[in-house]
């Protein structure tokens, strides 16, 4: 189950990543995209150190943080699916089931 969240949480980097280059470039969405990229990049990062923790308050510390990031990229998408710069429903659809794991475990 490891495995595949480390490469669950990969894969929305990097689409959150395509995401970003395809957006409008104007002042605002440089700002929207700035925000989700840390984000989105965030939750596999950061589930990564959650792989390595040491004891049970570590894991439910660091676990924290990427629930943290894996909802705030579910606000940004809304922002952006809101906006209709880009049709963002299945990049949601992942964030919100992200964010539903990470707030089970």
């Amino acid at each position: 189950m490891q495995n595949q969240m480390k490469s669950r949480t990969k894969k929305f980097s990097i689409d959150v990543i395509d995401l970003a280059e395809n957006l409008p470039n104007t002042i605002s969405s440089r700002i929207i995209i700035n925000q989700l990229v840390k984000s989105g990049t965030s939750v596999g990062a950061n589930y990564r150190a959650v792989c390595r923790s040491r004891s049970n308050n570590e894991f439910i510390s660091k676990l924290q943080v990427v629930l943290e990031e894996s909802d705030e990229s579910c606000y940004w998408l809304e922002i952006v699916e809101e906006k209709g710069w880009v049709d963002v429903k299945d990049l949601l659809k992942e964030a919100n089931e992200l964010t539903a794991i990470f707030v089970s475990s």
